[in-house]
């Protein structure tokens, strides 16, 4: 069943509703007497935990079972006892976004919808398009003109959605695709329909499964605010089922240029959406998170914190991750190293901690290679070759 996070109302699973009359956020309760110990370490995709994903049919692009690195490396250079990446750029599209999208487009189809539709910043579009395309349905995906990383674009593209290009931010858009969903019997799938968090909180049972054990610590990058709310859901489901008795402090990163979510949570202050956010992290440039609620519940609930980080530190990031382990994300990705490095000490080094990277350096290389000239080239000549090396 949906229950509203505000007032307590309840409606039907098949009811086609994003938020409750009251105008809050709804969460999919999931009955967890049919939900397996499967935490066995092997054998590890998204679908391995159907018992905890309220759909019965399934599109699937094999999603999931994403990578979790030890990072030996960054873990000596921080100081820090345990540190891993759960890497999931390794998904079909290259970002957390196909975990959602693989419940969101089955419940699309358990509901008879033909068409779907979002508004994105880039990765959203992607995987919406991929996942229509499979199932063989119309998508439809409303972009901020001139705010979308040429990788992501290039995906929804390809994968054949109607792309549709809106003059304002990712607010204005999203703002669109509310109306449409309403007047036009479009299928909404940004991470206000509930059903894609239930696919995105399978990164908690993943990482439980890949370890063995709860992390203290999982830090991740924050835009609209769907992810951090979801993993916390996962691992909440973990301890109600009676497969752990532990859970993680949940501690969600912004870019500064795009904090409205830190900017109330450390002035102590009621949430006010930022009118104009800029930041070179543009899959986190969102001034009007929709699951900010159910974000600051789930930070307040884990004892985690918020905190924001410069461009300069993401991108800083970014280049470390890469450099010291080999692992390539977006910007947006590497603001959760960010955020640890400015912690600091606020995260015991004693404890375990895992950075979750959302998307895949490929999907916005533009800011790389902007700051990047190739130097002169050289003449085919060993000579020339070591004098380079010198």
């Amino acid at each position: 069943m949906l229950r509203c996070i505000k007032c307590g109302r309840v409606y039907g699973e098949d009811e086609v509703r994003y938020r409750c009359e009251c105008g809050g956020l709804l969460e999919v309760i999931v009955n967890l007497d049919g939900a397996e110990n499967v935490f066995d370490g092997r054998n590890i995709t998204l679908w391995k935990y159907r018992g905890f994903i309220p759909v019965e049919k399934r599109v699937s692009l094999n999603e999931g079972g994403t990578p979790l690195y030890r990072l030996e490396n960054l873990q000596k250079k921080l100081g820090m006892k345990e540190l891993y990446v759960k890497n999931e750029g390794a998904n079909p599209t290259g970002s957390f976004k196909d975990r959602g999208m693989t419940v969101g487009v089955s419940k699309a189809l358990e509901l008879g919808m033909e068409r779907v539709i979002c508004a994105s910043t880039g990765n959203t579009s992607a995987s919406l398009a991929a996942y229509a395309a499979k199932a063989g349905i119309d998508a439809y995906v409303l972009v901020p003109e001139g705010k979308i990383a040429l990788g992501k674009l290039a995906q929804a593209i390809v994968y054949g959605a109607k792309v549709v290009p809106v003059r304002g931010n990712f607010d204005d858009a999203l703002g669109l695709v509310v109306e449409a969903s309403k007047e036009l019997g479009v299928y909404m799938l940004n991470s206000i329909n509930p059903f894609r968090l239930e696919g995105q909180k399978t990164i908690a049972f993943e990482i439980y499964d890949q370890l063995g054990f709860v992390p203290e610590n999982i830090i991740l990058p924050v835009g609209n605010a769907g992810n951090i709310s979801a993993i916390w859901k996962g691992f909440r489901e973990l301890y109600e089922a009676g497969f752990t008795d532990s859970l993680p402090r949940m501690i969600g990163i912004q870019a500064e240029g795009a904090s409205p979510i830190v900017r109330a949570w450390k002035g102590g202050q009621a949430f006010k959406p930022l009118k104009k956010p800029e930041t070179v992290a543009t899959a986190i440039r969102i001034g009007n998170p929709a699951n900010w609620p159910k974000a600051w519940r789930a930070v307040k609930e884990s004892g985690g914190t918020f905190e924001s980080v410069g461009d300069d530190e993401i991108l800083k990031a970014q280049k470390l991750l890469a450099s010291e382990e080999g692992i390539f994300v977006e910007p947006a990705s590497a603001s959760s190293l960010a955020g640890l490095i400015k912690l600091g000490d606020e995260i015991d080094p004693d404890e375990s901690t895992v950075l979750i990277t959302t998307g895949h350096g490929l999907k916005d290389p533009n800011i790389i290679l902007e700051n990047f000239t190739l130097p002169e080239p050289i003449e085919p000549t060993m000579e020339a070759f070591r004098r380079r090396m010198e």
